[in-house]
């Protein structure tokens, strides 16, 4: 079954194309890298998958229900979620405070940060299962701007899995991370239920290449080639355009 399809999808900004006739599809489960310069249409590509933008011409499908003119709190209820290089969450707020604040928005629950955590029940029981599973439970009462860079990226990928969302968009989730935070969020995501299909834009290489199952290169908006890992790299094209520029 397909988790995604996009099919012939342009965008235009004024007289400039970002991109061009774009098709593929990506399986429930899947975890894809999308790679390729600045300028490549990686983020706008992730921006039309989210919501953020109408593509100028094309079709986009999630579980087989056409998403191309739904808004993003429409594509999130039905299971997309994405993570943004500019980490989004409530810093003098506890991760804790976080995680209900994420929770509520998915239930019936109205979360407020003066009452008494100890009243929400249901929810703090939920709470405490992901932050557990996900090895911050300790870490449940540090309000996030003390966290490390590292760990406040890894709660903002929690708060995106515990919101229900089986298509995960994570836009460069280790830029600014150290190689040790990039080791344990590149074990995080290989620990991820195949419940969930991942898309990735990350600039680390080898976070990607860990990850990826199938790997998409975009030049100037269009489709170069897509893959396994391995074919991607030894492609001719991909080491003149892409690895090229990264050195």
């Amino acid at each position: 079954m397909e988790a995604l399809v996009v099919e012939n999808v342009s965008m235009d900004f004024g007289g400039l194309r970002a991109l061009n006739a774009l098709s593929f599809s990506v399986s429930v489960g899947e975890r894809l890298a999308i790679i390729g310069p600045n300028g490549a249409g990686k983020t706008t590509l992730f921006q039309i998958l989210s919501g953020m933008l109408t593509p100028t011409t094309g079709r986009i499908f999630a579980f087989g229900k056409e998403i191309t003119k739904l808004p993003p709190h429409q594509r999130a209820a039905l299971g997309l979620g994405r993570t943004f290089q500019i980490t989004n969450l409530f810093f003098n707020l506890t991760v804790l405070d976080n995680l209900l604040l994420g929770l509520e928005a998915t239930g019936h629950t109205r979360f407020n940060p003066v009452r008494p955590v100890s009243t929400y029940g249901r929810l703090l029981k939920q709470a405490e299962e992901i932050l557990r599973q996900w090895g911050m439970w300790e870490r449940r009462d540090v309000p996030v701007r003390s966290l490390s860079y590292g760990e406040q990226r890894q709660l903002e990928i929690v708060l995106t899995l515990s919101q229900k969302r089986s298509i995960l968009l994570l836009d460069e989730p280790t830029c600014g991370l150290s190689p040790e935070e990039a080791k344990s969020f590149t074990a995080m995501i290989s620990g991820f239920s195949r419940d969930f299909t991942v898309l990735l834009i990350d600039h680390d290489m080898d976070v990607t290449f860990e990850i990826a199952e199938k790997v998409m290169v975009l030049h100037y908006g269009q489709l170069l080639v897509h893959g396994l890992p391995g074919e991607v790299k030894s492609n001719p094209r991909v080491q003149e355009i892409y690895m090229g520029a990264e050195e």
